[in-house]
C-alpha cells in the first residue's frame, strides 16, 4: 500500500526510471535473472570489474537465505516469515524454500520497488495449505509493515523476521537497530531474525560500493562484521554466530564428492540467526 491506495501494475511500471541502475534489479543480474534493464547489467559488469567476487557473493548470500529458511522452518518450527526488503524473483524465493519443507507456511513479502510489484503476483504463488502476500511499503514504515502483515499472519506467534541485504539501505546506523528492534518487539518469543549485509573489510569491494552509490538512486553501505552482529542484540544468536554467509551452515557436499576438509571460501558478507527469548 502507499499513501492507502494499491499500486497497480501499470502504475508500478510507469514509475520505473529505466536509466538509472537499481540494487534488486543489479542483484537479480547477477543471480541470472532476466528482470533488469540495460543500466543495470553495465552497472553490474563495472562492478563486477573492480570487485569479481560479487557473483559469488550474491549465490552465497541466496544459499544462506535457502538454509536458514530450511532450519527455521524444519527443526524450530517456524510456519511464518515476515520478508522485508524481496528484492526481485529468482530460485528459491523464501516460500518456495519455506513451503518445501512445511507446506502449511504463511509469508508476507514486503518491498517498494515498482518492478518487484510488478512481479509481485510471481511471489504470491502458494500450496494450497499455505498463503503468501506482498506488501508495497518501505523498511522505515515497521508500524506500517506490522499492521498489513497482521492481515495474513498471526504475530501471536512465532515469526521468521528476514532482513536480508536491506539494512545497508539505511544510512544511519542506529537508525536501522532501531528500525530492527521495533519489528523484534513486536514479534512473540520464538520468533527468529534472519539478517545478512556486505562487510567493509575488502578494499576492492568499499571501491565498487562507493562507484554503485555514486550513480544510483538508493545508496547502499557497507559495515563492519561487529555493527552487523549488532542487530542481534537481545537475541539467542544460534551456531555457529554471525559469520561470513557461505560459512553458516554450509551443506554437506554430495556423497561421493571429495571432502575439501574445511568451510567453503568466506566472502565479503556477514549474517546469522538470532531467536528471540
Amino acid at each position: 500500500m502507499t499513501d492507502g491506495q494499491p499500486r497497480t501494475d501499470r502504475d508500478a511500471l510507469s514509475a520505473i526510471d529505466r536509466s538509472i541502475p537499481h540494487s534488486a534489479r543489479i542483484w537479480n543480474y547477477w543471480l541470472g535473472g532476466k528482470d533488469n534493464y540495460a543500466a543495470d547489467r553495465e552497472a553490474g559488469d563495472q562492478y563486477q570489474e573492480i570487485f569479481p567476487g560479487i557473483v559469488e557473493l550474491a549465490r552465497a548470500s541466496r544459499g544462506f537465505l535457502s538454509r536458514a529458511v530450511t532450519h527455521l522452518a524444519g527443526d524450530l518450527g517456524v510456519r511464518q516469515f515476515l520478508d522485508i526488503g524481496t528484492g526481485l524473483p529468482t530460485a528459491d524465493n523464501t516460500h518456495e524454500v519455506a513451503q518445501r519443507t512445511a507446506p502449511e507456511s504463511r509469508i508476507v513479502y514486503v518491498d517498494n520497488d515498482p518492478l518487484v510489484l510488478a512481479h509481485a503476483r510471481a511471489l504470491l504463488t502458494s500450496t494450497p495449505e499455505g498463503a503468501t502476500a506482498y506488501i508495497d511499503a518501505d523498511l522505515r514504515s515497521p508500524d506500517t509493515i506490522l499492521a498489513e502483515a497482521a492481515r495474513t499472519l498471526d504475530l501471536d506467534r512465532p515469526v521468521g523476521l528476514m532482513l536480508m541485504n536491506i539494512l545497508g539501505h539505511i544510512e544511519d546506523y542506529d537508525e536501522a537497530r532501531s528500525i530492527v528492534k521495533r519489528l523484534m518487539a513486536a514479534l512473540p518469543s520464538g520468533s527468529c531474525l534472519v539478517s545478512n549485509d556486505g562487510t567493509d573489510g575488502n578494499e576492492a569491494f568499499n571501491r565498487a560500493q562507493r562507484f554503485y552509490n555514486e550513480m544510483a538512486g538508493i545508496p547502499y553501505l557497507l559495515r563492519t562484521p561487529e555493527q552487523i552482529a549488532g542487530y542481534f542484540r537481545g537475541l539467542e544468536v544460534l551456531e555457529p554466530g554471525v559469520v561470513p554467509v557461505s560459512q553458516w551452515r554450509p551443506e554437506a557436499p554430495p556423497a561421493g564428492a571429495p571432502l575439501s576438509g574445511g568451510l567453503p571460501p568466506a566472502v565479503d558478507e556477514y549474517g546469522g540467526v538470532g531467536v528471540k527469548p
